[in-house]
């Protein structure tokens, strides 16, 4: 995992935090709901690969 990673989360957060405040502000909660959803799905996708890598080498520590 590098830096990248890590900014490009921090990227993503910031950018559906002003535009979930900006809808919300408009009186569009459902459009900030979808926006906050695909933000999540998309940060998820980055993170599995990696705690499939996790979970690898757990596995592979406590395998005799």
């Amino acid at each position: 995992m590098g830096v990248s990673l890590i900014f490009k989360i921090a990227a993503v957060g910031i950018l559906v935090t002003i535009l979930n405040q900006v809808l919300k502000h408009s009186g569009r909660e459902e459009q900030a709901f979808l926006i906050s959803l695909a933000g999540l799905i998309l940060v998820l996708t980055w993170i599995i690969p990696y705690i499939y890598e996790l979970f690898v080498m757990v596995q592979d520590l406590f395998t005799l």
